[in-house]
């Protein structure tokens, strides 16, 4: 059986503070046997989860996803030596 956190341990663990699991009880993830609420570890990462955001309108936002088993910044070139002539246009 998997371990079960009360209303501050699950804050702490998701570094938020306990009055806004209370307020968004309704919209997560728990169980609830009469009174006590509690949550198991895999409510805590479906919580996290829901409150993941990807960014959508930044420089990270357009870089390609990289093919599996190649380095994630394969796609970055090395700059020229410094002194070296910069042709523009």
């Amino acid at each position: 059986m998997s371990r079960r956190y009360t209303y501050p341990e699950a804050a702490e663990r998701l570094r938020v503070e306990e009055r806004w699991l209370r307020r968004n009880i309704r919209r997560l993830p728990h169980s609830k046997k009469g009174r006590v609420v509690t949550f198991s570890d895999e409510d805590l990462d479906r919580i996290d989860a829901l409150h993941h955001h990807e960014p959508t309108s930044s420089p990270l936002a357009t870089l390609p996803v990289p093919a599996p088993g190649t380095h994630p910044m394969a796609h970055l070139k090395p700059l020229p030596p410094r002194g070296a002539a910069v042709r523009i246009g």
